[in-house]
């Protein structure tokens, strides 16, 4: 039972310190107006969701001529000398892409980038805890090539044969602005949350269209498995734990000093619930509920001083 705890506490990350996000958004090549304007609205939308997600939120957003491989290794490689251990990495991606079958690519102005080659910048980055998502075309065959322990993969379609469009992009910005995404109230979006409210609005979409939907989103989040498009044992116990915006009091407290060690806590608080639900199976009823309900109670007194 030890062994499992532990090896879940890896899973969701160690003991939650207090760190920095650093959020990367690349709107690609359009090659045609509306597409240009489509994918710009949607990068600038997410930028401005971002930096109101905190003091310690790092935000870069790269569209038009600055969306160029050149440039993108530029930032990673910047974020890879800044990031430490304890920050968080969120890369998404918004466009065109295209698979031969072998190799996914992101269509950017001048050359491409592949998933190998992304995979190999985010590589260096030392944040423990890492979000990569691929809004784009025929993004399900970058999936492989991207995942990794710690990192959580998703992608708008599940296989790079998917090769139409997406509608997921707009549907995954819509999750960070609207408050119906934070399902368990936690004044906060987990990458789960708005992942599960960006495939279910994407399905909506298909069904008022009366359209055959082609794209299905998936993600990975173990480092090793193959994609999948819902949350099953390990599958989306990572992206379930990865704080992507924080809304309403979460918000406000994230950019007090005086009150982000409580936030900090409640986080971790938080984790260790999720730890133990997870592991439930392999515990003494007796002991899981006994701390389950001592998590509870000291979670429910943090929100109390938070909500002063």
């Amino acid at each position: 039972m030890k062994t499992l705890l532990l090896a879940l506490c890896v899973l969701f990350g160690s003991a939650k310190v207090w760190g920095a996000v650093y959020y990367v958004t690349v709107a690609g090549l359009g090659g045609e107006p509306d597409y240009e304007q489509r994918f710009t609205a949607a990068a600038r939308d997410l930028d401005k969701s971002f930096k109101a997600a905190g003091s310690s939120a790092h935000v870069t957003t790269l569209t038009g001529k600055d969306a160029s491989r050149a440039r993108l290794t530029e930032v990673l490689g910047t974020v890879a000398r800044e990031a430490k251990s304890e920050d968080d990495f969120v890369l998404v991606l918004i466009g065109h892409g295209t698979f031969d079958g072998a190799e996914y690519k992101f269509n950017l102005v001048g050359p491409d980038v592949t998933a190998t080659e992304l995979a190999g910048m985010c590589d260096r980055i030392a944040a423990r805890r890492q979000l990569v998502v691929n809004t784009t075309s025929a993004s399900g065959g970058s999936v492989m090539m991207l995942r990794r322990p710690g990192r959580g993969v998703i992608a708008a379609t599940k296989s790079g044969t998917e090769k139409n469009a997406t509608v997921f992009a707009r549907y995954w910005v819509e999750a960070m602005q609207d408050p119906a995404a934070d399902v368990d109230k936690s004044d906060s979006v987990s990458a789960l949350e708005a992942y599960q409210y960006a495939d279910r609005k994407t399905s909506g979409f298909y069904e008022s269209q009366k359209r055959l939907a082609t794209e299905h989103a998936v993600f990975e989040d173990t480092g090793r498995g193959e994609p999948v498009r819902a949350a099953s044992g390990s599958e989306g116990a990572l992206l379930s734990n990865f704080t992507i915006l924080r809304i309403g009091a979460s918000q406000k407290a994230a950019n007090d000093p005086a009150r982000q060690q409580l936030l900090a806590k409640k986080e971790e608080l938080e984790q260790k619930i999720d730890v133990l639900k997870y592991g439930k199976a392999a515990m003494d009823p007796s002991d899981y509920k006994k701390q389950l309900t001592a998590a509870l109670v000291e979670l429910a007194q943090i929100q109390q001083e938070l909500d002063k």
